[in-house]
């Protein structure tokens, strides 16, 4: 299993907006946006869904997703692969539902994203960009 670093937590704990990619089974790629985007261990994020279509979507066909983290001030970059699977309904559901909601009523809170992370990569430029960190 693949945990992140102390130095990567850091860098993702600042992080406002994450671009999360995903593809269908036919390969066409979605990116989009996304702001509630949590490291809940070393080694799972939550995505909770208030407006995706393509995306949850496509993570129902096609059960692998990317997220970018940069962080502008010190230009260190990486990108997250893992493994998804949807919830809608459980106690992490409910957990996730209640963040939301505290956050602004209206949110609608559908499906709570549950990655587990495979693969680490190198984004930030230099002779290691595009290597397999973790």
């Amino acid at each position: 299993m693949v945990k992140l670093n102390d130095e990567m937590k850091s860098v993702f704990a600042k992080i406002k907006i994450f671009p999360v990619a995903t593809a269908s089974k036919d390969g066409i790629p979605n990116v989009t946006p996304i702001a509630f985007v949590q490291l809940v261990a070393d080694d799972t994020i939550w995505i909770g869904d208030n407006y995706m279509v393509k995306t949850l979507a496509n993570v129902r066909e096609n059960p692998h997703i990317a997220i970018y983290v940069y962080d502008p001030d010190v230009k260190r970059c990486f990108q997250i692969k893992g493994r998804v699977e949807a919830q809608t309904s459980g106690p992490d559901f409910e957990k996730m539902k209640g963040i939301i909601k505290a956050k602004n009523e209206k949110y609608p809170a559908k499906t709570l994203l549950v990655v587990k992370i495979t693969h680490v990569f190198e984004c930030t430029p230099g002779a290691t960009a595009g290597k397999k960190i973790l």
